[in-house]
């Protein structure tokens, strides 16, 4: 198979797998970044892939030195795998910096590069993205992260 029919094939592959899920999702439970909607995951899985892996990698891994600042006073970006910190965030925050951006959340005279994606991604997408990272994440953090979820939707 020549390198067009190949693209050509990969993308009409991508673009069906992306309307079955969109089909198959509900929309009640699409906007719950659940680790365990597969739909929800493989959807989540590639907005990823086109949206984020370019500064938080394709494994999750973030980028060298995270934790380090950069001379404009911004971090690098933070790997989303269990080595990070995104598992100690609710839901509700993690869905919030997606859709609005870092700055939006941060703490006052914090800089941040992380750009909110309301006019790139739909809230389906936003949450599908954080279904795939969560489910990535070992048992035991996906159950921590649940458990910080369940209080911050507790606390008013």
């Amino acid at each position: 198979m020549g390198t067009k029919a190949g693209v050509l094939l990969a993308f009409i592959t991508v673009m069906a797998l992306m309307g079955f899920v969109l089909m198959t999702a509900s929309d009640d439970k699409a906007l719950a970044p659940d680790p365990s909607n597969q739909p929800l995951v493989a959807l989540g899985r590639i907005v990823y892939a086109s949206q984020c892996a370019r500064c938080h990698g394709a494994n999750l891994e973030g980028e060298a030195d995270w934790q380090a600042r950069r001379p404009d006073g911004t971090l690098p970006a933070p790997p989303h795998d269990a080595s990070g910190h995104t598992w100690h965030h609710p839901d509700s925050l993690l869905l919030a910096i997606t859709r609005d951006g870092a700055a939006a959340h941060a703490p006052p005279g914090v800089k941040t590069a992380m750009p909110g994606f309301a006019g790139t991604l739909n809230e389906r997408e936003i949450a599908a993205v954080i279904a795939f990272i969560k489910s990535t994440w070992p048992a035991e953090i996906r159950a921590r992260q649940a458990r910080t979820t369940a209080q911050a939707a507790r606390t008013p």
